[in-house]
């Protein structure tokens, strides 16, 4: 038993110094497309292959809707001309129409911000991202963020899914008893735009249809400091993404 706790006290946990620095170990991002200039064809090509319509033509571009991409990598792999991919993690986005998340929170919420975690549906990806924050590598801890089980002790609602028909009542219900001032983030491309299960009798297009969401972390799953950075933006600690234009893309094979 003592060998035990002196390799345990020995051997120290790394933890990612993200965001206090980039994180650029291996695997934690699985990186998503980043569109660009394509000729007519290819962008023909590419545009059909997308199961979700993420993709869309502009100019002479190709624009990708993180919201709608998931990760399925048929823009990638058996295509003579593959789409541009970016290794980011910094995804999150906010919703409103100056690009920055509603209703702020204040200082008071930097360093103590409690998050009510609600599966509306998710099949499982998306939620066992969301758990890897507590472990020793994310350690939200650290950066003020704990996980509540009751509404009512919540700052932030933190959905994964699409927010089918059966949890819709659940939703608003746990949104309703939620004190002010409070923020909605929608994690994964399910509940930021429904995904492959919309439209549907089952679910409609995200989360937004039942809540006014403030923050979306795209990707099917994204990685877990993708889901950090969406909890940064949603408390004001770090800015959000950019919308994707044709402009900001950058350039492919043509």
């Amino acid at each position: 038993m003592t060998t035990w706790v002196w390799k345990g006290l020995s051997t120290p946990v790394r933890t990612t110094r993200y965001p206090a620095a980039p994180d650029d170990t291996p695997g934690t991002s699985p990186g998503r497309p980043a569109g660009g200039a394509v000729s007519p064809t290819t962008g023909a090509d590419l545009i059909a292959r997308c199961p979700t319509g993420a993709l869309t033509a502009s100019d002479g571009h190709i624009v990708v809707d993180p919201a709608r991409c998931v990760h399925c990598y048929r823009c990638v792999r058996g295509v003579a001309h593959p789409i541009g991919w970016e290794s980011g993690y910094e995804w999150a986005r906010a919703t409103s129409g100056d690009g920055q998340p509603s209703a702020p929170l204040g200082r008071a919420f930097h360093r103590s911000a409690h998050i009510l975690v609600v599966d509306a549906g998710d099949c499982g990806a998306c939620l066992s991202e969301v758990k890897q924050l507590n472990n020793p590598y994310y350690n939200m801890h650290r950066l003020g963020f704990f996980i509540t089980p009751t509404p009512r002790n919540a700052d932030i609602l933190l959905v994964v899914g699409p927010g089918t028909a059966n949890m819709r009542w659940a939703l608003r219900k746990a949104y309703d008893a939620m004190p002010t001032p409070k923020r909605v983030i929608a994690v994964g491309t399910c509940a930021s735009s429904g995904g492959v299960f919309t439209p549907s009798f089952a679910s409609g297009t995200g989360i937004h249809e039942v809540l006014p969401v403030d923050v979306i972390v795209p990707g099917a799953p994204p990685p877990p400091l993708a889901i950090l950075h969406g909890l940064l933006v949603a408390t004001g600690r770090a800015a959000p993404a950019e919308r994707p234009t044709a402009a900001a893309n950058g350039t492919v094979a043509r």
